[in-house]
């Protein structure tokens, strides 16, 4: 009984199994040659060039994300360089600054009150008849 069993393991081990004749006419190229593939080869072609769409996209999807993070980068810096601006001006533009700012050159802050010029209809057509 032992000598059966040993017979059997020594055909199965001789015997290439099923996978392994696939993997060997892959790796030897033999596959190529039957007229399945060349059947086929409209397909694979069709399917690598959807590959290589796929991959492009992915490429172009990837410089437009860096291209965004540069752009709001770029509008955070112009955002955050407005709003000192702004603050300076606002700054500059109060009345004790301006007064300050133009001290040097001989221009001073009134200290009268402005007046209201108030113009009658008389004097307006007196002023209308002279011109």
């Amino acid at each position: 009984m032992n000598t059966l069993k040993e017979e059997k393991k020594a055909k199965e081990s001789k015997e290439p199994s099923k996978v392994s004749r696939s993997l060997a006419s892959v790796f030897s190229g033999n596959f190529l040659s039957s007229d399945n593939v060349v059947k086929q080869l409209p397909f694979i072609f069709f399917l690598t060039f959807l590959g290589i769409l796929y991959i492009a996209n992915g490429y172009y999807a990837q410089r437009t994300v860096r291209e965004l993070q540069k752009v709001n980068d770029e509008l955070k810096a112009l955002r955050s360089e407005y709003i000192t601006i702004k603050s300076d001006l606002n700054y500059n533009s109060k009345q004790s600054q301006v007064a300050q700012a133009t001290e040097p050159y001989g221009i001073k802050e009134s200290t009268v009150p402005p007046t209201k010029i108030v113009v009658t209809p008389d004097e307006m057509k007196k002023i209308a008849v002279s011109n």
